[in-house]
């Protein structure tokens, strides 16, 4: 398995090379040669096997540089009870309207994040031990990303974090996971921006080959490849879950989308044969992805039209995986992608409504959005009838799942987070606090460490300078 860039301009590498190095030289992304394809008999075969035993399966389809034995080595302790202590890994939870939850928020930081992040900390180590080299990873988080980077990454050697968030825009328990980390491998740096900003800083500096170089970066935000594959994994789990307990061939997914790496790899496992009948994507205010499926014209916004909303992970307006999306929806042609991706630097925006009807014929992606005031009602709704408490986020998911529900066709919510991390919300919407599991009760009180920056590309590269290990 080999891998190129999205535009055309990276000779083929191996998974352990496109791993540390994040964003392609070109400037795209990595993406497989080819699309492993999975028959119906290999998916019978796997309805046995545990979660880190299924991962292993599938990560092999993309990972032949790793033998797999190691490859075995590494899912069982990313994938095990410490990481994971909750009674069933990935857990479906059913709500009423033919939905259920996919259970992906019982790891270290109660969030979604932590199924590809805890991988990504075992792949890293093991990788970087093997060529004798280090790595300074460089990202940006809108909340939980950063949390569950840092808690996969923290005392791993050969591995230093920087990672950049906006000022204020984030919940206090998401601000106090990631601040209160007092690790010498973990830096924090806040900014004053919003997500988009501190994303586009990164892009920056990963685009800055000497710099690049010189500093060893590589990256943890969903432009890495490993995150993508690794999260490809529920998608299975979830469809051998669902079919087992039901009967139904076809599932749906709907997925609350800031970033689209998330949904991105629901649509990696439905080309690889996965039996997916519909992927929902769910936004919420900042509904630029939502309005592309809808028109078929992609319209990022800036800074100053990102709203801060009461799911602040999806406040995003420049979906730095969407770019695979599109080139498999251009044929996988990289010139025609880097000519649709070089009018939007001058456009600010392209159109591919001429494609619309393959959105969901070809795809099978459909949308919608979310509002606040949908979010608190679908909270109460959800903990009324079912007795779940949902985070914000995965009220997004609910709320919009809802218009696409088929009989017959079980659809799955992905849970985003655990409602403990957005308290202020949940108090609003349901009256009450939401539970903090015990051993993170005491985290408001720890002390933080944190470096408040202006938003500005050379402050952070002098602070990269500054810090990065010899």
């Amino acid at each position: 398995m080999k891998y190129i860039s999205t535009r055309g301009g990276m000779a083929p590498q191996s998974f352990s090379d496109i791993l540390l190095e994040g964003l392609a030289p070109d400037g795209g992304l990595a993406v497989p040669e080819t699309i492993p394809q999975v028959a119906a008999e290999t998916l019978e075969k796997w309805r046995g096997l545990g979660y880190a035993e299924l991962a292993t399966e599938i990560l092999s389809l993309f990972i032949d540089d790793i033998p797999q034995e190691d490859l075995r080595r590494l899912t069982a302790a990313a994938y095990s009870a410490e990481a994971f202590p909750g009674p069933k890994m990935v857990p479906l939870k059913p709500l009423k309207g033919g939905m259920s939850l996919v259970g992906l928020s019982e790891g270290p930081t109660l969030a979604f994040k932590d199924m590809a992040m805890q991988f990504l900390g075992q792949v890293f180590e093991y990788v970087l031990e093997r060529r004798g080299t280090t790595l300074n990873i460089l990202g940006a988080t809108s909340g939980d990303t950063g949390s569950a980077a840092e808690y996969a990454m923290r005392g791993k050697r050969g591995v230093t974090v920087f990672m950049l968030s906006p000022q204020g825009r984030m919940s206090a328990f998401q601000r106090a996971q990631m601040y209160s980390l007092q690790d010498d491998n973990i830096h924090n740096i806040a900014l004053d921006g919003v997500f988009d900003d501190c994303q586009d800083i990164v892009k920056s500096l990963a685009g800055d080959l000497d710099f690049k170089s010189t500093y060893r970066l590589g990256a943890v935000n969903s432009i890495n490849w490993a995150r993508i594959a690794a999260q490809v994994v529920y998608y299975f789990w979830g469809w051998l879950r669902a079919t087992d307990q039901i009967g139904a061939q076809e599932v749906s997914f709907c997925v609350p989308s800031g970033n689209f790496g998330n949904i991105l790899a629901g649509h990696i496992a439905r080309e690889m044969g996965l039996p997916i009948r519909r992927l929902v994507l769910a936004t919420n205010e900042n509904n630029v992805l939502e309005e592309f499926f809808r028109t078929g014209v992609y319209r990022p916004r800036s800074a100053a039209q990102t709203h801060a909303t009461s799911s602040p992970s999806m406040d995003i307006s420049k979906a730095s995986n969407f770019e695979r999306f599109v080139f498999d929806l251009l044929g996988r042609d990289p010139q025609r992608l880097a000519q649709v991706w070089k009018g939007l630097d001058t456009d600010g925006q392209f159109d591919l409504s001429d494609l619309k009807s393959e959105f969901e014929g070809r795809y099978g992606f459909v949308s919608g959005t979310s509002s606040h005031a949908d979010r608190l009602e679908t909270i109460r709704k959800v903990k009324e009838e079912s007795g779940v408490l949902i985070d914000p986020h995965t009220a997004d998911g609910v709320k919009v799942a809802a218009a696409y529900v088929e009989p017959g066709i079980p659809m799955l919510v992905l849970e985003t987070a655990l409602p403990a991390k957005f308290a202020e919300t949940i108090v609003e919407a349901v009256g009450e606090e939401p539970p903090v599991p015990a051993h993170l009760g005491d985290l408001a009180s720890l002390p933080q460490r944190v470096v408040n920056l202006d938003c500005e590309v050379e402050l952070v590269r002098e602070y990269i300078r500054q810090h990065a290990p010899a």
